[in-house]
């Protein structure tokens, strides 16, 4: 079982550092054909991808947080991510036909 945290910001690779979370792969992006049922993927992903982790039995923690609306689309500090009250969050989703 793998746990991957896929991220392009610094401040969030940071913030995971600090936290101590037990992270085997960081990545920029993810290739969902690598993953195994039983793994963990952190991060923000759309929710098509999180129905598709769900689908392969592949545990999805989203960073979640907060962000006021003049914090958006900036590159964010570990130190803002902290203000903004990030956490992480499971999510399951499934497509609807």
């Amino acid at each position: 079982m793998t746990i991957y945290f896929i991220t392009r910001h610094a401040g969030a690779v940071e913030w995971a550092r600090q936290q101590g979370l037990a992270v085997d792969q960081m990545l920029s992006h993810l290739d969902i054909q690598n993953l195994q049922e039983g793994d963990t993927v952190i991060g923000t992903l759309p929710v098509h991808m999180v129905a598709e982790l769900t689908k392969l039995s592949v545990k999805y923690l989203h960073l979640t947080m907060d962000l006021p609306e003049h914090l958006r689309g900036k590159e964010l500090s570990a130190a803002d991510m902290q203000e903004a009250g990030v956490f992480l969050q499971a999510y399951q989703a499934c497509k609807v036909d």
